[in-house]
Order: structure tokens, then sequence, then C-alpha cells
């Protein structure tokens, strides 16, 4: 049961207003200066104690920064203005960083198995106390760089996705602190390669639906929470609407999603009216924002049935 027109906003037109989360510039800057600075010390610790545990998160959270500062840069890309040439401004940048890092991430999953597999043929020993000690710094790191984009989790994507890498960024470190007191209690060498295996693995794990959604968003996929039938649906309930066709959903961003549709009315429609009720309905209902919509006389459309992909079902 769809909410009555007289609950949405009846003003409402083609709303191509800019929607942002707020500005996480300095939550960026700060985050990208902690899990540097964590790497350098990671990396040296994981070095010197021989722990591949330490050296694998060491390399996972390299990526980390890379991905921040590719985020970062999509973040601020995507507030560009549009221009003759970009009449939609760089808005497919924050797309493009989540598809970024996602490759960045495989990357990072593979050389991280490669080494994990090369110490399980020839384990060495490692400090179980270091290893507990360093990864638990990376926790505080993670946790404060995940609280940095708490706020801004619920309304973008792309912060989102920096706020979910820290939480499992703590998670991991958790694990390779799990690690260092195995080793510490039984000795066991190989217990350091095979943490950095499962660390491999939950990085995969985490990576997969990520790498999915920018690809269908890149490739102009209808966004992940949208249901192009409820959309037709929805339209179709409309007064005077008789039915729905050519219709089209895609992302903008990882923030704003774009529609086209023509809709099909009786002649005794108000057609100014309903384009209004139009785009405020799907604005309301599915959070679509840059929508167009062409408004068709029935009787007078013609359907292109040679037209792959289009919406031709009839909604009453």
């Amino acid at each position: 049961m769809w909410p009555p027109l007289r609950s949405l906003p009846m003003g409402m037109g083609h709303d191509h207003s800019h929607q942002h989360s707020g500005n996480f510039g300095s939550a960026f800057l700060i985050g990208t200066v902690l899990n540097f600075g964590f790497v350098v010390v990671e990396a040296g610790y994981g070095f010197a104690v021989n722990s591949m545990a330490l050296i694998a998160d060491a390399g996972h959270n390299l990526s980390d920064v890379a991905g921040l500062l590719i985020a970062w840069a999509g973040a601020a890309l995507v507030r560009r203005k549009p221009s003759p040439r970009f009449s939609y401004g760089l808005k497919k940048t924050s797309i493009l960083a989540a598809l970024i890092n996602a490759l960045l991430l495989l990357v990072a999953v593979g050389a991280i198995a490669a080494e994990a597999i090369n110490r399980l043929e020839a384990p060495e020993p490692s400090n179980g106390k270091v290893v507990m000690a360093v990864a638990a710094v990376g926790i505080l790191v993670n946790g404060l760089t995940a609280w940095l984009f708490a706020r801004g989790r619920e309304h973008d994507i792309n912060i989102r996705g920096a706020f979910l890498h820290m939480v499992a960024d703590a998670a991991v470190s958790v694990g390779v602190v799990a690690a260092g007191w195995a080793i510490f209690m039984t000795g066991a060498t190989w217990i350091d390669p095979v943490t950095s295996l499962l660390v491999a693995g939950f990085i995969l794990w985490g990576t997969w639906d990520l790498l999915t959604e920018a690809l269908s968003m890149t490739l102009a996929g209808v966004p992940k929470g949208v249901d192009p039938e409820q959309v037709s649906q929805a339209l179709g309930k409309l007064p005077g609407v008789v039915d729905t066709h050519h219709l089209h959903i895609w992302a903008l961003s990882t923030t704003e999603t774009a529609l086209t549709v023509h809709i099909v009315v009786d002649e005794n429609v108000n057609r100014d009216v309903l384009l209004r009720q139009a785009n405020a309905y799907v604005h309301k209902l599915f959070g679509i924002s840059h929508s167009t919509i062409q408004v068709e006389l029935y009787g007078m459309h013609e359907h292109d049935d040679d037209e792959r992909g289009h919406d031709h079902s009839h909604v009453h």
C-alpha cells in the first residue's frame, strides 16, 4: 500500500539538488595519517619479529590508506559542478572509487595468501608478545578511524564503505591478537601463516559485495535496494495512469539515483499536476532525486517492441 498523495511534497518537480552527507575531509585526513603511521610501525615490528600475520595486516592496512585516499578523492570530485561536457558533474567518481578500492583489496588478498602459503611450507618462529601488542594498537587505530565515519554511514555508501572497512580491520586485528596469544602459549609456528590465510579470507568475504555492487553501478545497473517492478507499480497507482514503459533506473553516484520513464495517461488527466505528483512519488518512496518523466496520452503512444530492456508491462 503506497502512501497517499497528500502526504507527498506536491510542489516538487525535478529534484536535481546535490545531496551529500557532509564534508568528511578532516575525517579522511586524520584517518589516513593514523593508518599510514600504524602501517609503518606494524610492518617494522613484523619484519623485526618475523611475523607474517603482522606483515599481512600491515599490507592490508596499507591498502586501507590507498582506499581512504581514493574514497577521499571521490568524495571531493563528486561535488564538482556540472559543465557542458559533464552535465551531471563528476558524480560517478564515487562509484569508480568504490570499484578501485575493491580491486586493490583483491590484490592485497592475493599477496597475503601467497606469502602465507610459502610460510606454511617453511614456517619460521615469531614473537607472540610483540604480535599481540602491535595488533592491539591496530584495534585502537581502526576503531578510532571507524568512529570518524560513523555519522555518515547511513546516508552515503562511500562513507559507509570506509566505516565498515575500518570496523572489519579492527576485527582482523583482534584475530591477530588471538594468533599472537596462541603462538605465545603453544610455540606453534604454523599458527601465524594460518591466521594470515584467515585474514585473507575475511577480506575477500568483505570485499565481494563491494566489488559486485560497484561493478553493477559502473555498468548503469539498478542500484541495490531499488526494485524496478515496485517503481512501475507505484507510478501505475497514480490517478489517471494506465500504463508505464521505457523505465530506466541507474546510479549517478553512490548517493544519488536517476530515473527515466514514459507514463501513459487518459485524456482527463492534468499533465502538469500528474508530473509533479510522479516526481514527488518516486522521490518519497524510493529516494530517486533525478527523475525525467514523459507523459503520453493513451491511444497516441507507440511501444517499440523491438527495443530490448524496456518495461512493456501494463500496470493498472
